[in-house]
């Protein structure tokens, strides 16, 4: 599902006169920063944007019609040239002591876009008022308060849109997932920009141990948390991780804009281990590994190629894993730190935010 922000104009994105009515364009100026950042997001982050404002009798004699949208089609037309669009401009024209459903914080003027499905967890309302930080509650997403008076209820408070930015950045690229079925209860929690911070309970000790690799080497946080059957066999908890670390992942790189995409040869010992991976949409796995032992650990070595085969699927990403050694554990360690370290290569960002696809999807 898709994350917004939920954007108020007056206030946040232009600044508000004494009269609380730009109805002229001498009374345009837009917030310091405001166009500048509100560019790089819309460029570097999978937000969509939706303007909503209250505009007081609108349409009325205190506000005629032909005085207002001049000065709207103005903001839009600069805000485009800038790369900012609106997927939904919502406007209501009532007067507070009306106190219509519609107006902020109400939500009904929004009813019909909601029902596109949205990820509420992850989207917020931008806005200078109690209104903005009301509405998100009432919407069951976050809050961003432009505003010298901050609140609790907010994620942040600021006046500087630099500041927005560089939160939105940092967050943008998390992601939870949580899978519960008959077998197992699954929660993972990944940040693809972390600094390699794990905490893992799959009641698998030698599983959580490779876990613990693709965090550190892949420099990336993770969390894991499993209930899984583990009085039947190993089997639906290793499976399971890798269907939800999968989509998790997916989940947090959103549009797949600028990433690298692509790959990883890494000696441990006696072993050598080769990981090449594409995110490329397409789901396949080439396995050229194995092993002598039953298990390693109390995991069998049979789930190892389960496991990379799952991720594979769920992720829809396309993996070819070579290993070669004597030594059983230090060989499949050497595969999941190559993967790490493939993973970290292909979801790095670069400073060009354009899809990297010559098909123009991925």
């Amino acid at each position: 599902m898709k994350k917004v922000l939920f954007i108020d104009r007056d206030g946040t994105i232009i600044t508000e006169p004494e009269d609380e009515q730009i109805d002229s364009f001498e009374k345009l100026f837009f917030l310091h920063g405001a166009i500048s950042n509100l560019s790089k997001i819309a460029r570097e982050m999978d937000y969509e944007l939706v303007m909503v404002t209250n505009q007081d009798g609108l349409g009325t004699e205190s506000f005629p019609e032909d005085t207002f949208w001049p000065v709207q089609n103005k903001i839009l037309e600069i805000l485009r040239g800038e790369g900012i669009e609106f997927k939904e401009i919502f406007i209501d024209r009532t007067f507070p002591e009306q106190m219509a459903p519609s107006r902020k914080p109400g939500t009904a003027m929004l009813v019909k876009y909601l029902a596109e499905g949205i990820d509420l967890s992850a989207s917020y309302v931008i806005g200078d008022r109690m209104t903005d930080v009301e509405l998100a509650k009432n919407l069951g997403c976050k809050a961003i308060l432009i505003n010298k008076k901050g609140t609790e209820d907010a994620e942040l408070c600021t006046t500087d849109w630099n500041d927005i930015y560089r939160y939105l950045k940092k967050i943008s690229r998390i992601a939870k997932v949580a899978r519960n079925t008959s077998e197992t209860q699954i929660q993972v929690e990944v940040n693809l920009d972390g600094t390699g911070k794990s905490s893992i309970d799959t009641g698998i000790g030698f599983f959580d141990h490779m876990l613990e690799q693709i965090a550190r080497h892949g420099n990336i946080d993770l969390l894991i948390k499993v209930k899984g059957d583990l009085q039947i066999d190993e089997h639906h908890t290793v499976e399971d991780v890798a269907i939800t670390l999968g989509e998790t992942i997916i989940k947090a790189l959103g549009s797949k804009k600028g990433i690298e995409r692509y790959s990883f040869v890494l000696p441990m010992d006696d072993c050598l281990a080769q990981v090449a991976l594409d995110f490329g949409g397409r789901p396949w796995l080439l396995w050229d590994a194995e092993f002598l032992r039953e298990k390693i650990g109390e995991m069998p070595t049979e789930l190892f190629f389960h496991f990379f085969k799952s991720f594979s699927d769920s992720s829809k990403s396309n993996l070819n894993i070579k290993a070669e050694g004597e030594n059983e554990h230090h060989k499949i360690e050497a595969i999941f730190k190559a993967f790490a370290k493939t993973l970290k290569s292909a979801v790095r960002q670069t400073d060009n935010f354009s899809l990297p696809s010559t098909k123009g999807t991925l």
